[in-house]
């Protein structure tokens, strides 16, 4: 065992998944370029069981897609496959849709999202 490694505390399991999910951020939400309408067939990497593909044009269909991508998608895919305007647009619902550890990671990261949050109950 070296020294460097006793001196340093092995990451939780939560933080070691954060880290994988910051490493797939775009640099910028304007690097999301996906398809704003129509129908998505997500490769098989990502939407590996159930449902693969998906219409925009429907809320709950483009809802359940970016929910996937967000989980399971690399960076290259949330690049194609997520588009800057609806990300932000639905953010307020779809932050709660999805695991505490990608919205963290999402929202340390854009402003943009973070400020979408809805406001807090009264």
């Amino acid at each position: 065992m070296s020294a460097m490694s006793a001196a340093e505390p092995p990451l939780s399991a939560a933080e070691v998944l954060r880290q994988r999910y910051a490493r797939r951020l775009p640099g910028s939400l304007s690097e999301l370029a996906g398809p704003a309408h129509g129908a998505v067939q997500l490769p098989l990497h990502v939407a590996w069981s159930g449902l693969t593909r998906f219409d925009l044009d429907r809320p709950r269909s483009r809802m359940s897609m970016y929910r996937t991508v967000l989980a399971e998608g690399q960076h290259h895919d949330l690049i194609a496959l997520l588009h800057r305007d609806l990300l932000i647009g639905q953010w307020p619902v779809l932050r709660m849709l999805i695991s505490r550890t990608i919205r963290d990671v999402w929202e340390a990261a854009f402003s943009e999202l973070a400020s979408a949050r809805p406001a807090a109950a009264a």
